[in-house]
């Protein structure tokens, strides 16, 4: 499960991102659309626009912004209908994610995702309890990511694998996230991507988060 992430935009690397960004054509589409605007810094929620890393048509890799959550319904964009995952054990075979899977792969900084405990309450029922900041302990990371175009707007889901032993008291799922070798690799469009989802980061360290 991946609901949440934090980007922090003193990175250098992000902001070069976020510069690439605001430069695109799309981010002055994204403008002139209701709703979030365009997110580079702090808690990332579904819905929001943020930088994402993908193939141009010339095959070279660029920056465009990308809302997060393929649509459900007929209201693109709107977060009571947005589909903000993937899992990786079935993107390739769903029609929802197929033809992304295969040609429309990308990749989402982050600085750490969040996650919540669900202890059992007096009635037995999960609930949700202490947040936490998670990250690899192997480095600097991407959320792998696929995309597609919703009524010519580029939008983007996170994949998620089965959550590693450590953290499965948490959530059983956990977003796959990439070092930066991978990550590059990842957006090529003739990449094998299940070789590399099999390379994802796992061993994850958390702290409690306010």
């Amino acid at each position: 499960m991946c609901g949440r992430f934090w980007i922090r935009g003193t990175d250098p690397e992000i902001m070069e991102m976020v510069l690439k960004m605001n430069r695109s054509p799309l981010a002055n589409r994204f403008r002139k659309l209701p709703g979030e605007p365009l997110s580079a810094d702090g808690e990332i929620l579904p819905s929001a626009v943020v930088p994402v890393i993908a193939s141009s048509r010339s095959g070279n890799r660029s920056v465009f912004p990308m809302r997060w959550g393929f649509s459900r319904g007929s209201l693109p964009g709107s977060g009571s209908s947005l589909l903000i995952n993937a899992r990786v054990e079935t993107a390739a075979e769903k029609p929802t994610f197929r033809d992304s899977w295969e040609k429309h792969r990308c990749v989402i900084p982050a600085s750490w995702y969040f996650e919540w405990d669900h202890p059992a309450g007096p009635d037995g029922k999960k609930k949700p309890g202490q947040k936490y900041a998670l990250k690899p302990e192997d480095g600097p990371f991407w959320l792998a990511g696929l995309y597609r175009m919703e009524q010519d707007i580029p939008v983007f889901v996170v994949l998620t694998r089965a959550a590693s032993e450590e953290i499965r008291w948490m959530h059983d799922r956990m977003p796959v996230m990439l070092p930066g070798d991978e990550a590059r690799d990842w957006i090529r469009p003739d990449a094998d991507p299940a070789a590399l989802t099999a390379r994802c980061l796992t061993r994850v360290g958390w702290e409690k988060a306010v």
